[in-house]
Formats: structure tokens, C-alpha cells, sequence
């Protein structure tokens, strides 16, 4: 008897396609996180690094809608894409490919990143009269050490990285223990149950799952922010990650969901006006269950949305999603240097806000235009070369669909 190859073929799109509302989907989750770090210095109680004069209630609100799904939906995404690259090029490849696209920029920006951070703290202190930056106390049972180094809006990429490693082990375990014919099957199966009518409710358990291990009774996912991964953060995306991942293994299981996307979004809506009204003190499970599935129905809406949409490739959006990754690596700092001279102006959050995100938006799509796009940076984060928006520049041929797949 002939034996089962090592990897099991899953069906793909022809190696030219090329989804593109999955792509803008992607980028628009990453730039929501530049938006939701600009509206942080608004939070009532000074909880951000440069914080305003303005207290609003309206921007904490819109920061936790977005936090309920933001990180969920990329990390699903990240599955999804994951397989399909798996798929065509081989584990080998794959790996390779997220430790030189998530690995690499991870150890190469923070130094510079953290560098700015600082420098934007002290600037903030001295130009608003706050006194030196006191640094903060670790509490008690925090990581000390190298271990405690702050990986900032960085800590996805670790934790992205992690995620992908432990899936490629376990999935060789599998391979080896039920064979590539039978482990295909399982995950077809499960890809059938996640896109049934009932499929977000398999979806949301290991988001209910992290939130009860947290022990805190919130409804947000807390970040891992040093290098010491965080239970509740690693099961609720890992989770999110193998969503994506066992969707990709029935090609019919995705257009299923997106087909219910009205239905998603009304459900998305309802339950994270519940997720935010539910009163402090409300038992751990109920909260872990309605943001689990605020934030999941979120998800497949927006898959739907995306795909009713994006039917097509639109240069513009494109552009942005190509364009959303350095973006977001680079856009920390220089939002808070941004934020410090408007901080203490006598003007509106509506007028605050625009300005912040034009100032850093402009910087920062100029300088991916000039400096990254056509260059090897943009080759080495992207997996591709494109010609610039600026200036005449000979037209690129169109990459593979799976290069373009940023983590």
C-alpha cells in the first residue's frame, strides 16, 4: 500500500488569485490599531503615556468596541493566510518566511521604536511641565530582567510568531499520529462547523477561554506586554489563529459565512452595547461569553462586509493595504510626538483627532512611498517590490497571491 504523502493537499484558488477584500480586510484591521491608539490619550482617567485635556466617554467607548474584535479578526486572517501559503510552498517555506517577515522586524525596529517612545515621554514631561518621567514599578510576580522588556505594539509579533510555531508542531503530531488523509478530513469537518449557522459559537470559546483565565473579570483580551507570553492572550488568539487556519481547509466554508454578514452585524451590534452595559461584579462567565461573541460576530461580519464590497482589486485600497503594515509598526512614537504640542490646546476632539491621524498618516504613507515600497525594505515586509505612487516608475509584475501576505 501506497503511503499518504507527508502533507495533505487542501484545495486552493489558482496560484494567480487573489482575494482581495481578505487583503483590505487584513490592512484595515492594522491601521483600526493607529486609530485606536489615537483616540487613547482622550480616555478619562489619564491612562495613555501623553494624555489630554479632554475627557470622553465616546472615544474609551469606540476604543473598546474596537478592541473586542481588532486583534481577533487579524489573528484569524493570519490563520487563514498561513494555510494557504502552507499549502503551496511547504511548512519549511512558511516557517521561513514568518520568522524573516514577523521575526526579523520585530528585533530590528524595537530598539529605535523604544528609543522614540522614551524620548517622546521626556519631551512630554518637559514641554508640559509634568516633571521627569518616573519609571514604573513592576508589580508583584512581573517578569524581571531581559524578560521584562516592554514589546510595546510590538507584542503581536512575538505572540504571532509563537502561535505559529506551536500550530506547525502539533500539526506534524497530528500528521504522523492519524495520517495526512484523515487529519485533512478532521479539518474539513471543522471548517464545515465554524461556517455552519452556529459556527461563531465554536468560534468564541477560546476568546470566553482567555478571558476566564485572566481572572479579572474584563472583557478585553490583556496584551502580553513584556516577552513572558500571557495565558489568556495566547489561547485566545491561538484560538483565532486555528479559525483561520481550518477554514481554509473547505474552500466553500468562507462564502458560507460572508453570505450571513447582515445578520452578524446586528448580532455585533447588539451584543457589544450588552458586552459594555453589563454591570461591574457580573459573574466572570457571563462577561467572558457576551465579548466572546460581540467580538466574533464582529469577525464574520466583517468578512462579509469586506467581501459585498471588495469584489474586485481597488488600487486605492490596495495601496493602503500594502501600505498598512509599516504603518503600523512605525506609527507608535510618532503618534505620541504628535499628541504632545495638541494636548493642551483649547480645541475639540473632533478637530484633535483628524489632525493627529493626518500629520502621522501623511508622514508615514510618504515616507513607505519614497523609502520602502519599491525598495528591499518593502521586498523584506511585504514579500514584494512595487512601483512607486510618486514619480513614474515601470509597472511590476503582479507577485503570487501568497507573497503579498503579510503576517
Amino acid at each position: 500500500m501506497a503511503r499518504s504523502p507527508a502533507v495533505a493537499p487542501a484545495p486552493s484558488p489558482a496560484p494567480t488569485t487573489r482575494l482581495h477584500h481578505l487583503d483590505a480586510l487584513r490592512g484595515g484591521a492594522l491601521l483600526l490599531g493607529v486609530l485606536l491608539h489615537a483616540l487613547m490619550p482622550f480616555a478619562p482617567g489619564d491612562l495613555w503615556l501623553v494624555n489630554d485635556d479632554i475627557d470622553s466617554m465616546p472615544a474609551i467607548l469606540v476604543v473598546a468596541v474596537i478592541h473586542l474584535f481588532r486583534m481577533v479578526l487579524f489573528m484569524m486572517l493570519a490563520g487563514y493566510f498561513g494555510s494557504m501559503v502552507l499549502h503551496r510552498r511547504g511548512a519549511g517555506t512558511y516557517l521561513r518566511d514568518r520568522l524573516t517577515r514577523i521575526g526579523l522586524p520585530l528585533v530590528a525596529f524595537w530598539p529605535g521604536l523604544f528609543a522614540l517612545m522614551v524620548a517622546a515621554l521626556v519631551l512630554n514631561g518637559a514641554v508640559r511641565d509634568l516633571g521627569p518621567v518616573a519609571a514604573p514599578q513592576p508589580a508583584a510576580g512581573s517578569p524581571t530582567g531581559l524578560l521584562a522588556l516592554p514589546t510595546m505594539h510590538l507584542w503581536f509579533l512575538l505572540l504571532l510568531l509563537e502561535i505559529v510555531v506551536v500550530v506547525l508542531a502539533l500539526r506534524a503530531v497530528v500528521i504522523r499520529v492519524l495520517g495526512a488523509e484523515r487529519a485533512g478530513r478532521w479539518s474539513a469537518r471543522i471548517s464545515s462547523v465554524l461556517a455552519s449557522p452556529f459556527g461563531v459559537l465554536l468560534a468564541a470559546v477560546p476568546y470566553a477561554a482567555g478571558l476566564l483565565l485572566q481572572g479579572d473579570g474584563l472583557g478585553s483580551i490583556t496584551e502580553p506586554y513584556t516577552l513572558v507570553p500571557v495565558p489568556g492572550a495566547s489561547v485566545a488568539y491561538a484560538g483565532a489563529f486555528l479559525t483561520g487556519w481550518f477554514l481554509r481547509a473547505r474552500p466553500a466554508s468562507l462564502p458560507r459565512i460572508e453570505g450571513r454578514w447582515v445578520l452578524h452585524l446586528l448580532a455585533a451590534a447588539v451584543l457589544s452595547t450588552a458586552a459594555i452595559l453589563v454591570p461591574p461584579g457580573a459573574p466572570a462567565l457571563l462577561v467572558a461569553v457576551v465579548a466572546a461573541l460581540a467580538g466574533w460576530t464582529w469577525v464574520y461580519g466583517l468578512l462579509g462586509l469586506s467581501a459585498h464590497l471588495v469584489r474586485r482589486e481597488i488600487p486605492a485600497v490596495r495601496y493602503l493595504a500594502d501600505a498598512s503594515y509599516w504603518i503600523y509598526l512605525v506609527h507608535f512614537p510618532l503618534l505620541l510626538l504628535v499628541e504632545i504640542p495638541l494636548a493642551e490646546l483649547p480645541l475639540p476632539l473632533l478637530v484633535k483627532l483628524p489632525v493627529a491621524l493626518a500629520v502621522v498618516l501623511a508622514v508615514l504613507l510618504l515616507s513607505y512611498d519614497l523609502l520602502v515600497r519599491s525598495t528591499w525594505v518593502g521586498a523584506w515586509l511585504n514579500g514584494h517590490r512595487r512601483p512607486r505612487a510618486l514619480g513614474r516608475r515601470r509597472a511590476a509584475r503582479e507577485p503570487r497571491a501568497d507573497a503579498a501576505l503579510t503576517p
